[in-house]
């Protein structure tokens, strides 16, 4: 199977996730944009959805799923979406489509996470996709000096604004030994929104696309 047949793949298999009755947390990307096609053949069971970014509301709405806000609903039992990078542990990398700190709210809320991913995104050490940084425009270069202090190599994501109205700063070459340590000292530095490391709220499930299959793997 191709790239595109693996993410297809585990966007049906993740359905099994969804409990009928109850609001699914939906993410942002190529991966989730086909979970949330799949959604649509189950929509009447369920009551709506919880959108981390503006344009997965829209493709939502689009098939007709009601889209609740988050303030109005106080748990729910699973978020599904993608990642660009995920280790045996279940830490990722996200953020690629620039919606990290959405994913890691609704994330946070949910009773689970379930990554869904295709086999190129499952990695040994995370750092090789560069890491998003969403920060507050008026803190842009600070925070880019600061992350060049940490080893990195901050580069500014040119023409994009977040559904928050800041910047991205993918930050390249950042050795990541210790996912939870970087998380934290990165989230610390003033300016910074937050960061796509997920490995404080890391995922409980990830669905792997496999040539030979879906692998479902737990966290340790």
């Amino acid at each position: 199977m191709n790239q595109d047949e693996l993410k297809e793949a585990v966007a049906r298999a993740a359905l099994a996730y969804v409990v009928e009755g109850r609001v699914v947390g939906v993410g942002t990307g190529s991966t989730a944009r086909k979970f949330i096609d799949a959604l649509a053949e189950m929509k009447d069971r369920i009551p709506g959805a919880l959108a981390s970014s503006e344009d997965t509301r829209k493709r939502l709405e689009a098939h007709g799923i009601r889209v609740f806000d988050l303030n109005e609903v106080e748990s729910f039992p699973v978020y599904i979406d993608g990642a660009d990078e995920v280790d045996r542990r279940l830490r990722m990398i996200k953020g690629g489509g620039g919606a990290l700190t959405r994913e890691k709210i609704v994330a946070a809320v949910a009773e689970k996470f379930v990554c869904i991913v295709d086999r190129s995104k499952y990695v040994e050490t995370l750092g090789k996709f560069p890491l998003p940084v969403e920060v507050v425009p008026m803190a842009r270069a600070y925070v880019a000096r600061e992350l060049a202090r940490l080893g990195g190599e901050p580069c500014l994501r040119e023409g994009f604004v977040t559904d928050n109205g800041n910047l991205i700063l993918d930050v390249g070459k950042l050795g990541i030994d210790d996912p939870v340590e970087t998380e934290t000292r990165i989230n610390q530095i003033a300016g910074v929104v937050s960061n796509g490391l997920f490995a404080l709220r890391r995922a409980d499930v990830c669905l792997l696309g496999t040539e030979d299959g879906v692998r479902t793997i737990e966290a340790e």
